[in-house]
């Protein structure tokens, strides 16, 4: 008898950008995956801080792997807290280059609506990250970079459950140089009081929530999770 296909998840995360040497993003992702033992194929990958080789990667992914589930992780540089996006706007308006050197200005993405609501149910994610004690929020402003196009084409690319989060910029050093591409209002970037671990627990319990519809099990989960992976260290 074959056995049961497990469901695939993917998760992408960001190269660094603006000038910095690092993308918290990329490493919540990849601290997530060394410790994965969900019920699901977790695929992980990395995306440019391209307008347009972000979007045809991600492109590419959705039908190489055929996912069930999609998490696209970035970062925010002026945020403190792990931030559950709820809309995607049909905005490019970068108040930075890209990588490629790319700069939109007040660019619509593509002939839809304004905004695009989340294939994840935001409130119980919200819930679940909360309940792991992680510092989380509910977000209604991916920015209008390239982690909001990303948050679009995944939206319009597929019909399976799919999301965005925003980590807060945490370095091995120092401060992040980059965050008004998500919050241009607010003053310089503060140092997150939130751990890589953190970061790692809140993706797990977001996947958890989204894979099993049991926000507090994906809490209670997270918790052990990280409890023995610190004894592993």
């Amino acid at each position: 008898m074959a056995e049961a296909r497990l469901p695939v998840v993917l998760v992408t995360a960001f190269e660094p950008f603006g000038g910095d040497t690092e993308n918290a993003s990329a490493a919540a992702v990849a601290r997530l995956d060394a410790g994965w033992d969900g019920p699901a194929r977790l695929v992980t990958e990395l995306l440019p801080v391209s307008f347009a080789g972000s979007g045809a990667r991600l492109q590419q992914l959705l039908l190489r792997h055929r996912p069930d589930l999609v998490l696209c992780v970035g970062e925010a540089g002026r945020r403190r807290a792990v931030s559950v996006e709820r809309w995607a706007r049909n905005l490019d308006d970068a108040r930075i280059p890209d990588n490629d050197g790319e700069q939109p200005r007040g660019v619509a993405i593509d002939e839809g609506p304004e905004r695009l609501p989340t294939r994840l149910d935001a409130a119980a994610v919200v819930a679940a990250v909360a309940a792991a004690g992680v510092a989380v929020e509910a977000s209604d402003d991916a920015g209008a970079f390239v982690c909001n196009h990303v948050f679009r084409v995944l939206l319009t690319a597929t019909d399976v459950p799919a999301g965005f989060v925003h980590v807060p910029a945490l370095r091995t050093r120092g401060r992040a140089q980059v965050g008004a591409e998500t919050d241009p209002g607010s003053a310089g970037a503060p140092v997150p009081e939130l751990t890589p671990d953190d970061l790692a627990t809140a993706l797990r319990v977001v996947l958890l929530t989204a894979l099993t519809g049991s926000g507090t099990a994906a809490g209670e989960d997270a918790l052990t999770w990280v409890a023995t992976t610190d004894l592993l260290q």
